[in-house]
């Protein structure tokens, strides 16, 4: 039976008239508590009023959410450092003309997960998208061009995970971002607060994230700007400071608005300057950055394609329960899969040259074999129909935590040190094991140089 629904796709509306430039948007820390709050509730004004036109004509606009919506009642001491926002200010944040908002910094987890939690839905609820680590990529379709997100973060709070770099998972999320995007922007909080730029930890980090798939870097945390840099030809924004907040310090009182807009398949990144004048913690808009806009002149990125399996090439959209294939033919026929909970998906003849391709994909789903929700390797013949599952299941040697294809078609696994008769969600991932496709499953060849060319794939 057939994976997928064939469905007729209408094609997407351009969000700008053809030929037009695609502008997106990222902006800072937004806090809407605190003394923002009670700037709002006394004046009834938002704080985004002088930037709604300019957010609306864009394509694209996400900032990053420093809060929580929910009671400031259940703030644990300090009770001022505890973030805790109506939810009726999500309404806000969407009339202003945002599309998304990244939930991954040190504060989304002021008052737990239940919180956590509810504040996704009031976001969706408002028509926002909430960007965190475990649902991203988001990948968002402006247009014909596939914009991919991945929000992560670096910095300790009260209850939320930090994000090493590198790490075997967000190299996996890089990987499936830039599979199925022409763009791939990661959101990263990250960064000392207050220094006036970048720290080697941050440039470190940078570099890794650019060699792994990202084009664009946009960075928050420390509260007051640090000079972005053209990173190999990619725009790194390492901090865009404060947006909407109410610190005190005249650093902390300006802000940048990344401004990228893309056009003729490539991307060019200018910056726009923002300040929060005294006596109020709502922003102005100050023009263009000029110094930042000049370190940046050189950045121009060429869009990346889209995965082609076949004659097929593939797109993405995030839905809240996965992430949505679309299928294009040359000939104008079109599918689209279910939701699947994607990690990872590759494309290549599985039985060896020459044969058929297949699709590859994790996907990370329950299994009664380990008790666990883990990635779990699945085969697909892609059919005009859309996809049909040649196989699905946990059997592999060792639990597993990535997969990758050499280009003859080999499956490269990297498991973890543990087993399926003594399962530990927390164990090491080490172990590298080549297998080969033979029509019903996966067997090892025992290769020794498939597996040397498996742990190279891996080391990169």
């Amino acid at each position: 039976m057939s994976a997928a629904r064939s469905v007729l796709i209408f094609p997407m509306a351009a969000v700008l008239a053809a030929g037009d430039e695609i502008r997106l948007l990222f902006t800072g820390d937004i806090l809407l508590a605190r003394g923002v709050r009670a700037r709002i509730e006394r004046t009834g004004r938002s704080p985004f009023e002088p930037f709604t036109g300019l957010f609306r004509r864009a394509a694209f606009v996400a900032g990053n959410f420093e809060g929580v919506f929910g009671p400031s009642e259940e703030c644990g001491a300090p009770v001022r450092m505890c973030f805790a926002t109506p939810p009726a200010f999500a309404r806000l944040l969407g009339l202003a003309g945002f599309r998304a908002v990244s939930l991954e910094n040190n504060h989304s987890g002021d008052l737990g997960s239940t919180h956590w939690d509810n504040t996704r839905r009031i976001l969706r609820a408002a028509g926002l998208i909430p960007l965190d680590f475990e649902g991203s990529p988001h990948f968002a379709n402006l247009g014909e061009v596939t914009v991919s997100l991945i929000a992560f973060n670096r910095v300790p709070g009260r209850s939320r995970a930090t994000v090493a770099v590198p790490s075997v998972e967000l190299a996996q999320k890089l990987r499936l971002a830039r599979r199925l995007s022409h763009l791939v922007v990661v959101f990263v909080h990250w960064g000392r607060e207050y220094e006036p730029g970048p720290n080697s930890s941050q440039k470190q980090a940078a570099s890794w994230m650019v060699r792994h798939g990202a084009d664009v870097i946009i960075g928050h945390h420390p509260h007051v700007v640090q000079p972005p840099e053209c990173l190999e030809n990619r725009p790194v924004f390492y901090s865009l400071g404060n947006f909407v907040f109410d610190q005190r310090d005249p650093a902390t009182k300006l802000g940048m608005i990344a401004d990228l807009g893309i056009a003729q398949g490539r991307l060019r990144a200018r910056a726009l300057a923002t300040r929060i004048p005294p006596g109020s913690p709502f922003p102005q808009p100050a023009g263009e950055h000029e110094q930042a806009t000049a370190m940046l002149a050189g950045c121009t990125v060429e869009l990346g394609s889209p995965m082609r399996a076949g004659d097929w090439e593939l797109r993405a959209e995030s839905r809240a329960s996965g992430v949505l294939l679309q299928g294009r033919h040359a000939s104008g026929e079109q599918w689209e899969s279910p939701a699947l909970p994607l990690a990872a998906i590759e494309a290549a003849p599985l039985a060896g040259p020459g044969t058929e391709t297949l699709l590859l994909t994790l996907e990370r789903r329950h299994s009664p074999l380990d008790g666990e929700r883990g990635p779990r390797p699945y085969v697909y013949r892609i059919t005009r129909r859309g996809l049909v599952p040649l196989w699905r299941g946990s059997g592999l040697a060792w639990p597993l935590a990535d997969g990758a294809l050499l280009d003859d078609g080999t499956l490269c696994a990297l498991h973890r040190t543990d087993s399926f008769l003594a399962p530990d969600a927390s164990a090491p991932a080490a172990r590298v094991a080549a297998y080969r496709w033979n029509g019903f499953g996966f067997s090892q060849p025992g290769n020794p140089e498939l597996e040397q060319n498996c742990r190279i794939l891996f080391e990169r």
